[in-house]
């Protein structure tokens, strides 16, 4: 029965992997954008709304779902003593931290609190894309 709903097991867990990459990618450039608009602008008002259903909305359960198939699949498979596994394991836990430290800047720009430039955000806009590609290829490659 497994090895029937093995492979959707692991489509799902790629769907979710690439909505939750999406969402780690587009959230720092909306914040980009946030930056440059004037505090209580309909502008302003239109990016928080943006943000907070991005982060709530897809990110929050594509991250979950990513987790527990990822792991399921780990478990499954028999990946949970091997090598790649955990350099693989560690890459997702960083992402996750990149994941809640966006929720904390979404909730920072719905409060009017953003302290941070825009230069900030371009640069954690370039985290998770390094993380992702550590994570493909330790997938893909298994060194």
């Amino acid at each position: 029965m497994a090895e029937l709903i093995y492979p959707w097991v692991k489509a799902l867990h790629v769907i979710a992997v690439i909505s939750w990459m999406a969402g780690m990618l587009y959230m720092p450039r909306l914040f980009v954008y946030h930056c440059g608009a004037t505090v209580g602008s309909k502008q302003s008002e239109t990016f928080k709304i943006m943000e907070r259903r991005l982060y709530k909305a897809i990110m929050n359960p594509a991250m979950m779902v990513a987790w527990v198939l990822g792991l399921y699949i780990a478990w499954d498979r028999g990946f949970l003593m091997d090598g790649w596994f955990h350099f693989k394991l560690a890459a997702v836990v960083l992402m996750t931290v990149i994941h809640v430290m966006l929720g904390r800047y979404v909730r920072d720009f719905a409060a009017d609190r953003n302290t941070r430039s825009h230069k900030f955000y371009r640069v954690i806009n370039e985290i998770p894309t390094l993380l992702m590609i550590a994570a493909v290829i330790l997938v893909v490659v298994k060194p």
